[in-house]
């Protein structure tokens, strides 16, 4: 969507057909609509799915389902990956600047200062056999070499790329291995009304979790116990004694049954020249909070601008240094609550999991603690570490500064609702509430600025905007887009952050704030962002 030349290289030459992931939260939404496909993948969701902690009988111990909406979007939502993939793809194909070759693999690569030479040879045959074991590919001699200005390796935990980077991990891989069940409920058959909603089932025989995915589809993992092998629990007789504590078998054709082991690691680079890494090449997640796809989705949208900057030469090569500076620290956080959570959830001891039970119990008598559950608070935040973002400093605890800006529905000059993001458009947004924020602007400062997509809005209380006969009201304020508060989200966020009667503020394109200051220190707050993007200060002026 910013008009860069793109080329993906995928290995395999079809898609692989059955679910991975399951889960995604209302971040991740928003960053989707960024890219201008929420509306589309939301369709094949199932929201606001309530998720329960509950004895394999059904008796709940836990269950949370937060309704709010702080991002514009639900946030626990369920899917079935084919569906998400495919559609990813139809929709991909309307952009003319991107080339995607499958069954193209990547075998070497080196950079120069100014580019990357990439080798990539063809590939006739998928990895996965269809028990799914990991062969190599066949390959066809056909190696080509195309050159890029950087490339970005997403190409898993085993990244090839990571590897010939030389690049190292720390954490943990987990001895306890699952059996992850995939089912399709056969036509006609209505067998699931019974376990409508995820559920971890705290079962100290075998811990297990259900998941419910759009249009029939489950899932169901169980935890290996000892004795178990790979052999024995991926045979059909074991997969059908396993899954019949919980559904009918006959009512289900089983899609995928794997034996598998998970990962807590992290690369410790994510960036060597003009290479990149992301995703699971750069942090593997446990899948016990569903985060494993949507931290490389978060990868995405830190990462997409600041390559389009970088190479419109709208901002200096160091942008890209903030990278992992403002990713690590979440990725991190996000592994160690879900490896948190396996642990809760996954106890095979009986006295152990008496205790485990005992202090939820106990914990629902908090009201405080209840809700912080109960509102999934417990997911890491998504507030930059501290002196590593591209931003102003937060000066007290409720700055927002590296935290995102909220997304509420707002209401346009011509009446008409939307969701905040689609009016600050895909570069730079400056918010104010003070009317139009050029007017605190110097003309070196306006003049910077119109080298970058920027976005102006004015924010008003609803019913507040101005009225009187003809000529008295400016209509034409070129450029400047007027929203009504309707929900007073917006004014809200002004007061809680100190500048409830006036305040300036700039939205950088992935939605986080660089900073939120009073009118009279506007223009400081703008040659800062400048300095910290690397594209130069306005002349005559002394960059705090």
């Amino acid at each position: 969507r910013y008009g860069l030349s793109v080329v993906v290289l995928e290995r395999e030459p079809e898609f692989y057909g059955n679910a991975r992931a399951v889960y995604t939260d209302d971040e991740c939404l928003r960053i989707f609509q960024a890219a201008g496909v929420a509306d589309h993948l939301f369709a094949d969701m199932m929201t606001d799915m309530p998720v329960q902690i509950a004895y394999p009988g059904g008796e709940v111990l836990m269950h949370y389902c937060p309704l709010g909406q702080p991002y514009g979007w639900p946030v626990a939502n369920f899917f079935y990956q084919p569906y998400l993939e495919t559609k990813l793809a139809d929709l991909l194909e309307n952009y003319s600047n991107v080339t995607v070759l499958r069954g193209r693999e990547v075998t070497a690569f080196e950079q120069t200062p100014q580019e990357v030479r990439i080798s990539h040879r063809k590939t006739t045959k998928s990895r996965f056999a269809p028990g799914e074991n990991e062969a190599a590919n066949e390959h066809d001699g056909d190696v080509q070499v195309l050159t890029a200005r950087y490339m970005v390796g997403c190409d898993g935990g085993r990244s090839v790329v990571r590897t010939a980077l030389g690049i190292d991990m720390s954490g943990k891989s987990f001895p306890e291995p699952w059996l992850v069940v995939d089912l399709k409920s056969k036509v006609g058959q209505e067998a699931l009304s019974h376990i409508p909603y995820f559920s971890f089932y705290c079962d100290p025989d075998m811990p297990t979790v259900s998941c419910p995915q759009p249009d029939g589809y489950h899932r169901f993992e169980f935890m290996l116990m000892p004795g178990h092998t790979k052999e024995y629990m991926e045979h059909p007789d074991t997969v059908r004694s396993l899954i019949s504590r919980y559904v009918d078998p006959d009512k289900f054709e089983v899609k995928r049954k794997l034996v598998y082991t998970f990962n807590a690691l992290i690369a410790e680079r994510w960036r060597e020249g003009r290479v990149l890494i992301a995703g699971d090449a750069a942090h593997m997640t446990p899948q016990f909070m569903g985060q494993g796809m949507n931290s490389g989705v978060r990868d995405s949208a830190n990462l997409a601008w600041k390559l389009a900057m970088v190479v419109k030469d709208q901002a200096g090569e160091e942008l890209l240094d903030t990278y992992q500076s403002e990713r690590f620290d979440h990725a991190k956080a996000m592994i160690d609550r879900s490896v948190f959570l396996k642990d809760a959830v996954s106890v095979s001891n009986p006295a152990a999991a008496k205790f485990r039970d005992l202090a939820i119990k106990t914990l629902k008598l908090s009201p405080a603690l209840h809700n912080f559950v109960t509102e999934k608070k417990f997911k890491p935040a998504p507030i930059y570490t501290k002196g590593c973002y591209l931003g102003l400093p937060r000066k007290r605890r409720s700055s927002p500064e590296g935290t995102p800006l909220p997304q509420p529905t707002v209401r346009d000059i011509a009446g008409r609702n939307h969701k905040l993001d689609d009016l600050l458009g895909l570069g730079f947004a400056v918010i104010s509430n003070v009317g139009d924020p050029r007017d605190y602007l110097s003309q070196d400062v306006q003049d910077q600025l119109a080298k970058l997509e920027i976005n102006y809005l004015s924010v008003l209380p609803l019913g507040q905007r101005a009225q009187g006969l003809p000529g008295n009201v400016d209509c034409n304020q070129e450029e400047l887009i007027e929203i009504e508060d309707s929900s007073q989200e917006l004014g809200h966020w002004f007061d809680q952050s100190g500048f409830g009667k006036a305040g300036v503020a700039i939205i950088r394109p992935d939605r986080f704030v660089f900073g939120l200051t009073k009118p009279s220190e506007a223009d400081r707050m703008f040659k800062e962002l400048f300095s910290g993007m690397g594209c130069g200060s306005t002349k005559n002026t002394k960059v705090a």
